[in-house]
């Protein structure tokens, strides 16, 4: 059996002595004592080398320190770190590295040991994902393709008023559009911001929200509001999460944790300097600060503006020839075979459509977009999930929508 590490010094003392005796072949007396013959040469030429103290284990640590870094590197990057305490290494690197390409950087885990050294870091605890499938969200693989919005929880200024930020993020180049504190999280507040956006970057093809007001209506007909009807007008698909289900918009959160860290942390005394505290962390976000995911590069040189332009005159939709147009009235109602019918008070106003299909029902659709299905024996709806259709408007005939009763 091997050396017990109760005695180790006693049995490496036995082992000396025999080899020193010469009475059994240097094997025989390894074999015996349950070591190998490459570690029984090495005890035997520690001993030869220094004697019985030689005997004792020596420490495992390193004997050069090559990972150390030049006390003028080390300098420039703790004051940076000062500077900018929610970087990390990577970060730190990367920025330090576009103004001088010159020097010879350390590697981002000598730099995270440098910061720890120096209090500057600390272990973040192991965050646990949830498990399960992610539905079909949009995921972008060109700037405009996917576009998040989101609140970013609402806190109380230095005089004591609510603050709560609307964000809107490009989810390939993580590019910062909006960060505006609003007054209320309504659809008359946040979409004013959202034309805002729309006229300078152009239209996206998907904006990812969550399921809550005014981005969706958990009651709602296909989860409409005015908001998102609206943004189906503009042909922008209206990208929802599952409920409580924040990962799947992880490049949000992750953009809204750097906010609190480095612009609400503490707050603003009012909400006025608070807004001016926003517009100043946007530009940083935009052109200073590097994105590990854009290869260390900062979104501005990333992102470019949308080919789809925003249109202040959002044009009629003519629906094809064998479509029955609707008008929704003011409570929500269209009225089909002399029966009311309601849909949501969302789309009051707006000219929806019906379709017979195959196995004879009919199938509800605003523009290009299937709402719900109606029985054909009994009249009676069946909502169903939001979906784009390959309907397209044929301009050819244009239909009068029926008055909703």
């Amino acid at each position: 059996m091997p050396w017990s590490e109760t005695s180790l010094m006693n049995e490496r003392m036995i082992f000396i002595a025999a080899c020193l005796r010469r009475e059994e072949p240097f094997s025989t007396v390894c074999g015996r004592l349950g070591i190998s013959r490459k570690t029984g040469y090495k005890w035997l030429h520690r001993y030869e080398a220094n004697g019985a103290a030689a005997l004792a284990d020596l420490s495992s640590a390193r004997q050069t320190q090559s990972h150390a870094i030049e006390p003028a590197i080390a300098d420039r990057l703790l004051a940076l770190r000062r500077t900018r305490p929610t970087w990390g290494p990577r970060k730190l690197l990367a920025r330090l590295a576009m103004d001088d390409r010159g020097t010879d950087w350390p590697a981002a885990s000598t730099v995270g040991d440098l910061l720890r050294r120096h209090g500057l870091s600390k272990q973040r605890p192991r965050r646990l994902r949830p498990s399960g499938s992610k539905p079909a969200l949009t995921e972008p693989t060109a700037p405009n393709e996917s576009w998040s919005m989101d609140f970013k929880g609402w806190f109380r200024v230095g005089d004591g008023v609510r603050c709560e930020p609307l964000t809107v993020t490009d989810n390939h180049s993580r590019y910062l559009m909006v960060c505006q504190s609003m007054p209320q999280i309504t659809a008359e507040h946040v979409q004013p911001w959202l034309v805002h956006a729309f006229r300078t970057h152009g239209l996206p093809r998907a904006l990812r929200s969550d399921n809550g007001s005014p981005f969706a209506s958990g009651r709602g007909l296909a989860g409409l509001t005015q908001l998102s009807i609206w943004l189906l007008t503009l042909n922008v698909w209206p990208d929802r999460i599952d409920p409580g289900r924040p990962d799947q918009n992880g490049r949000h959160e992750r953009m809204h944790r750097t906010l609190r860290e480095d612009a609400i942390n503490p707050p603003a005394p009012t909400v006025e300097a608070q807004q001016s505290r926003f517009d100043t962390w946007r530009l940083e976000f935009n052109t200073i600060r590097p994105h590990e995911a854009l290869g260390q590069r900062c979104p501005a040189a990333v992102y470019q503006p949308s080919p789809r332009a925003y249109s202040e005159r959002i044009a009629a939709w003519v629906y094809p020839a064998d479509h029955q147009a609707k008008r929704v009235n003011g409570k929500g109602y269209i009225k089909w075979r002399d029966q009311p019918i309601y849909l949501t008070e969302a789309l009051a106003g707006q000219i929806v459509a019906l379709a017979q299909t195959d196995d004879g029902d009919w199938a509800i659709r605003f523009r290009q977009f299937s709402l719900a299905m109606a029985s054909d024996e009994t009249g009676l709806l069946r909502p169903c999930r939001l979906a784009r259709t390959a309907q397209r408007p044929q301009p050819p005939v244009l239909i009068e929508a029926d008055a909703a009763g």
